[in-house]
């Protein structure tokens, strides 16, 4: 079902209970009020995560050399979120990889002049950090509830999926050079990345200046905590989550049409949704310095903490008139607020001016996107400047006064200069808590706080030989890091690299997978494998299918067949019951659409009372024929990991084929061993833990006995069923594995061609 743009979000949180009761206000800025009270806080403690003595982190090498991979790095955000990931595509490079930047249109000269490919996602970067500075945090502001932001950032956010969709398999816009991901590099807030990676079947690795990972060390840094009867480490841990609750009710229903209609995935369920990157356990690399912001405790190996990303200084050359202002008097502050998009320039300009004064500083004032200044020319001890590297500039001045963007901060940390950051939305103030926690500058001044006064007196802060050498001896400890050389090797550490290699020519990446001659297994081919194999007459093209090395399971887990009778039960309550809804709104919706058309709107109505009716059958059907049986079948078949048995794979239902073999295995396994188990469980808990284990494996067998066979009969009729919707679903439709094929096949032909095989 199409999701309703224009219809606001819920965004509210309330649950009650003796563990964890917890209310979750959305407050004008756009951040969230968290109260978390507990009258059991001894359960709270069975419920975290076992935090482990730190140990020594294992090494950044990977398990063989990575062969060259096409990896497309997807990110989301101002030319500040861009440029780190600059660095990191520039390294990945070296590696000998073919790398593509996806993000927002107006960055193309950017990304290209940096000697990477470019790919167009869509999104106006400028109206999304003018939406954010309305809205700090990821939430809309009750204004913008009230406003028209929700639906534009909707439908912006649904035009980026798709162009993040694109970015994996699509050709280069301007070369035609067709392109096929072998793994993505994404930052979380473009949303798309574990989606695509589902569907190509290609690994996915996170990238963030940002925390995102749950943790008891500091609280999310979207939140404002208050805590009753309970640790305020349980608290930061429990606050991601609801974070990430909240963004899934904005967002979910944008992010499942899209998996839908353009990938032909299931949508992603409720319970799943808000923490699925946890829940895949997906790598996550952290850009910041662990010497500012050491790797909490409670992370488990698949996160890394790396370094900033700093790229390599420009070759630049200032204009004469900033040489000419620089060599004039002593060093001035740098003020500027890059991507920001200010709502009164005019006034903030005039605040800057009257607080430099009062400082008895120079000062170089960065224009930015909001035009600081105005018409206004450079004079006396101010400066007004336009576009210049980071870099080289923070080497010139005495001190920085900025939004507190992740690359800014770190670029001018690594230069030793004392900082004052004024935040905006998003990590800002949390870097500026991290900068004042090491003595490197004052505490952040919100933007909406800020006045000349306070500005003044944080400059003079800077100015200070304390915070000079504060900064100093970050900047130390910054220099001696190599962010994006660790990163790429956390990169690599995560990917399976066996996984990846061609089983012909272990140099080069698989792209295909066939069955050779006089061969019983599949074997993973390169494009030089597969030319081989097609020169020698041994393979045809048609022969080959596009491989896929990693898998993601996002199916609700059934734990036992009562939750899963109850999720199945749920699951088709709420999908009739949002057809119900739509059977007596959409035809009034049609109708006042098709009366502004010009038409009379009665057919458009009665139309659309037809889709809702059909749409109810449809919720039902699959519900009773789908839904119900497959929640009974794998309920009953995971009985045993209840108490703490394994349960074999069966295999992925992908249609009507698979399914008839799944329901096959399943069928047979489970009468035959609802029947051994009674004696063969007995016996393996009698030898392990004598007459106290005998007793176990009368239970275990006794369990299993109905368990087994029960999953065995409901999932005769679950699994073909469930195979015959996905091929129903899939027939006639241009499938993702057909638009992969194509897009290879176009690469296999221009790798030939490049080879001297027309």
């Amino acid at each position: 079902m199409d999701p309703a743009w224009d219809d606001p979000p819920p965004y509210e949180l309330h649950s009650s209970g003796d563990v964890l009761a917890s209310t979750c206000t959305l407050k004008a800025d756009g951040t969230l009020d968290i109260d978390f009270a507990s009258a059991a806080p001894e359960e709270l403690d069975k419920l975290l995560p076992v935090q482990q003595p730190t140990l020594e982190e294992p090494t950044l090498r990977p398990a063989g050399k990575c062969p060259p991979l096409n990896i497309v790095v997807q990110v989301v955000g101002s030319r500040g979120d861009v440029q780190p990931f600059i660095a990191l595509g520039t390294a990945l490079k070296r590696y000998g990889h073919r790398v593509r930047l996806a993000t927002h249109d107006v960055f193309a000269d950017f990304v290209r002049k940096s000697g990477l490919e470019f790919y167009p996602i869509g999104g106006d970067p400028e109206e999304l950090m003018s939406y954010m500075v309305r809205n700090p945090g990821l939430l809309p502001s009750l204004d913008s509830l009230k406003g028209g932001d929700i639906p534009r950032k909707r439908r912006m956010i649904y035009e980026m999926l798709r162009g993040c969709g694109n970015s994996c398999m699509l050709p280069d816009p301007v070369t035609h050079e067709p392109f096929v991901a072998n793994a993505i590099i994404a930052n979380p807030p473009s949303f798309a990345h574990v989606h695509c990676a589902q569907a190509l079947g290609i690994p996915v690795h996170m990238m963030f200046t940002m925390p995102w990972t749950a943790t008891s060390a500091f609280p999310h840094p979207l939140t404002n905590l208050r805590t009753k009867d309970m640790k305020q480490s349980h608290a930061n841990y429990y606050s991601y989550g609801v974070v990430n609750m909240m963004t899934w009710q904005g967002l979910g229903d944008v992010i499942n049409r899209w998996r839908v209609k353009d990938l032909q995935l299931e949508p992603i369920h409720t319970s799943m949704g808000p923490d699925l990157v946890d829940f895949l356990k997906v790598p996550v690399t952290y850009c910041w310095s662990p010497a500012l912001v050491p790797k909490p405790q409670d992370w488990g190996s698949n996160i890394d903490i790396c370094g900033f990303f700093m790229r390599d200084e420009p070759v630049y050359t200032p204009p004469e008139d900033l040489a000419n202002f620089l060599r004039a008097g002593p060093a001035p502050v740098y003020i500027g607020f890059g991507s920001i998009v200010l709502e009164d320039a005019k006034k903030m300009t005039q605040l800057i001016l009257h607080a430099c004064k009062t400082a008895g500083v120079r000062v170089v004032i960065s224009r930015g996107w909001s035009k600081l200044g105005g018409d206004d020319s450079s004079a006396g001890d101010v400066f007004y400047l336009g576009d210049c590297p980071h870099e080289w500039l923070f080497k010139q001045v005495s001190a920085v006064v900025h939004h507190g963007g992740a690359g800014t901060t770190a670029c001018g940390l690594y230069n030793a200069r004392p900082t004052v950051i004024v935040p905006f939305f998003g990590d800002q103030p949390f870097w500026g808590n991290v900068v004042a926690s090491n003595g490197a500058g004052p505490l952040p001044i919100p933007h909406k706080e800020l006045d000349s006064h306070n500005l003044a007196e944080a400059i003079k802060f800077c100015l200070k030989s304390e915070a000079q050498q504060a900064a100093r001896v970050v900047a130390e400890q910054m220099r001696r890091e190599n962010g994006v050389e660790t990163a790429v090797q956390s990169f690599h550490r995560h990917l399976n690299i066996p996984d990846l290699i061609c089983g012909v020519i272990p140099q080069n990446a698989a792209d295909w997978v066939c069955r050779l001659p006089k061969s019983k297994l599949d074997t993973r081919l390169s494009h030089a494998a597969l030319k081989k194999y097609i020169s020698s007459g041994q393979l045809k093209p048609a022969h080959a299918l596009p491989y896929r090395p990693k898998e993601y399971n996002t199916d609700v887990e059934r734990w036992d067949p009562l939750t899963g009778g109850a999720s199945a039960t749920l699951g088709i309550m709420t999908e009739f019951t949002s057809a119900l809804g739509g059977t007596f709104i959409n035809p009034f919706k049609d109708y006042k659409q098709a009366r502004l058309a010009g038409d009379g709107g009665g057919s458009a109505a009665a139309l659309a009372v037809g889709k809702g009716f059909v749409s109810m059958g449809t919720s039902v059907t699959k519900g009773t024929l789908v839904g119900m049986p497959l929640a009974l079948a794998e309920g009953l078949r995971n009985t045993p990991r209840l108490y703490g048995d394994e349960v074999k794979d069966l295999g992925k239902v992908k249609d009507w084929k698979s399914g008839g073999i799944v329901a096959a295995k399943n069928c047979g396994m489970g009468f035959y061993e609802g029947v051994t188990d009674i004696v063969t469980k007995p016996y393996v808990g009698a030898k392990k833990e004598g007459t106290l284990g005998f007793v176990k494996g009368v239970g275990k067998g006794s369990l299993n006995m109905v368990a087994k066979p029960g999953s065995a009969m409901f999932g005769l009729l679950a699994y073909p069923a469930q195979g015959i919707y996905k091929s129903v679903k899939s027939f006639g439709k241009n499938t993702i594995t057909d638009l992969v094929r194509t897009e290879k096949l176009a690469s296999f032909e221009r790798y030939n061609s490049s080879q001297g095989n027309h």
